[in-house]
């Protein structure tokens, strides 16, 4: 199988550290060199200790189920001779208080927007069961235990 790999990267700068008046600013490195700012989320940290304009974790774990699960349906469409123009999602993730009272991102909700090309289109209850059959095959899906739900699909012509 494979292995994934990320760097990530903070340092203490200015700040009371015992204080919890730090920033939690850093860098994810992936292997292909791409550095992403990261933050701690404001919903979380308040700022100035976080910055809301880098990704926070729980946005890229949003990403990443929506990510994975796009790849996963544009592959299945694909063996099953659907031509797809384009693939749009507004993915939202909720957290909630879990039995143990921690926070957890209990849901993510997929709200795909997909244009179809080509003579052969899929019906409702097709473009259901690739949406199943995505989340059924999805690596991150697979190793979650948050719920993902997709919202009613829409294809537009």
């Amino acid at each position: 199988m494979a292995e994934y790999k990320a760097a990530i990267r903070w340092k203490r700068g200015n700040g009371d550290f015992l204080k919890g008046k730090y920033s939690r600013e850093h860098t994810w490195q992936f292997d292909g060199g791409l550095t992403v700012r990261a933050s701690s989320s404001p919903h979380v940290v308040p700022t100035p200790w976080s910055n809301p304009a880098n990704v926070d974790p729980e946005e890229a774990f949003v990403a990443s189920v929506s990510s994975c699960h796009m790849l996963t349906f544009l592959y299945l469409a694909s063996k099953q001779g659907f031509q797809i123009e384009s693939y749009d999602d507004e993915a939202v993730g909720t957290m909630t208080k879990g039995a143990n009272g921690a926070p957890w991102v209990s849901l993510v909700t997929l709200n795909p927007q997909i244009v179809y090309g080509g003579d052969k289109k899929p019906d409702h209850s097709q473009e259901e069961h690739l949406h199943h059959q995505a989340h059924e095959q999805c690596f991150i899906a697979n190793s979650i235990k948050t719920e993902v739900k997709v919202s009613q699909p829409m294809a537009i012509e």
